[in-house]
């Protein structure tokens, strides 16, 4: 990777422009489009010896593709920029690409997880999320633990009393609520325990949190969400640091599972990652001032942004994170109805599930993203029938505080 370079890249930009090479046979600029589902040898010792290699890129596409292998090199290296390994050289990562976050997710689980053991997460996770341990973990006989882990106390009380945990998975930021987990204490704890910790980075990206500098196993993705950030296309990663396990079970149960990836989503990947630091401290700066714009607006009866000193979590955002993100969710007072009305009469922002885009995405999650989940089960996450979920956009700020304030009048 990069080979020809003799002088380290100071920043992600120069790694997301750069981190694939261009070393493809037609001499492209860009990442080539893949479009086939097999790949030819010229010879069957050829084709033994690629089965019998550590490349699978060129064999057959459910396996791997070369465009994949281009996103899973990029994404790889921005998780990975600047940190050590426990060999003290820098760290290698592994990065498998998937149809889809929950692709990704299921592959996690599924290569690390058995009937008879646990899984320990916490509470206000996205609710596909929730979902996939509530239903089909359970049904392989795969227990989920909740607990907050935020109180140290109560994660080694449950690892205690429980066993059969093998794995802590943690959402930080979480979705909705944006909950944050101290991912170094975390990690601790449950090394503690011999236990192995994976964390979903979506709402953060590689720029803004890199899970990996605390020592955590594995790290997910829904590039759908910030690493694509233009809404063209689903994906998922899954990344690990113990690269023979990666090459082997946990590649296994992706390709079993059949969650691969396609060359023309990750081809939309790789174009939006060349973006990412840009877009990323425009969405963010915009955030910052429709957090404090919100908090003060007498219509709102409070706002979860990690950002504002009032949020629970503060503290934790802004020591593991560079900034605390794009992501808030708010509650308009009047409840529900009150809700509805200021979406419907929202004009520049768009009302749509999803985030991360370009665009600012405004949801509600207790009837979208986390309708799966009981109303129960949504108010003890702090999930109220009248949250709303706000993804900022990089529109001039100006426009999007006007669209705000004629919505919530």
């Amino acid at each position: 990777m990069m080979a020809h370079l003799q002088f380290p890249l100071t920043g992600i930009s120069s790694l997301a422009l750069h981190s694939a090479g261009h070393d493809n046979a037609e001499h492209a600029h860009l990442t080539p489009i893949f479009a086939t589902s097999t790949f030819t040898f010229d010879t069957a010792r050829e084709g033994m010896e690629r089965f019998a290699g550590e490349d699978k890129s060129r064999l057959y596409g459910r396996w791997g593709n070369p465009t994949f292998t281009a996103a899973e090199k990029t994404i790889a290296a921005l998780e990975a920029f600047g940190l050590t390994g426990d060999d003290g050289l820098p760290l290698q990562l592994k990065a498998l690409l998937h149809a889809s976050g929950q692709a990704a997710l299921t592959t996690l689980f599924m290569s690390n997880l058995k009937a008879g053991d646990a899984v320990l997460s916490h509470y206000a996770l996205y609710g596909g999320t929730h979902e996939l341990f509530l239903k089909v973990l359970a049904e392989a006989g795969i227990e989920t633990i909740i607990a907050d882990l935020r109180d140290l106390n109560k994660m080694e009380d449950a690892i205690k009393k429980n066993p059969a945990i093998k794995l802590v998975h943690i959402e930080t930021p979480a979705n909705p609520t944006i909950q944050c987990i101290d991912i170094a204490a975390v990690t601790i704890m449950a090394k503690l325990y011999g236990l192995l910790v994976s964390v979903d980075n979506t709402f953060a990206t590689p720029y803004l949190q890199q899970p990996f500098k605390y020592g955590v196993d594995f790290v997910c993705h829904s590039t759908t969400k910030f690493l694509n950030g233009h809404g063209t296309s689903i994906g998922g990663v899954l990344m690990g640091k113990n690269i023979e396990l990666m090459n082997t079970k946990v590649w296994k149960w992706h390709i079993l599972l059949g969650g691969n990836s396609n060359p023309f989503d990750a081809f939309l990947l790789m174009n939006g990652l060349k973006t990412l630091e840009l877009r990323m401290d425009r969405h963010c700066s915009n955030a910052v001032e429709v957090a404090n714009y919100l908090n003060a607006h007498t219509a709102v009866s409070h706002v979860n942004y990690a950002g504002l000193a009032t949020h629970p979590d503060h503290a934790v955002a802004i020591k593991q994170m560079k900034h605390t993100g794009a992501l808030m969710s708010f509650e308009v007072k009047g409840g529900i109805e009150a809700g509805i009305r200021f979406i419907d009469k929202l004009q520049l922002c768009v009302k749509a599930v999803s985030l991360g885009t370009v665009d600012t995405l405004v949801s509600h999650p207790a009837s979208m993203s986390h309708k799966g989940l009981s109303k129960e089960e949504r108010e003890r996450f702090g999930i109220t029938d009248g949250l709303i979920r706000f993804s900022t956009g990089i529109e001039n700020i100006a426009d999007i505080l006007t669209d705000l304030e004629q919505a919530l009048k």
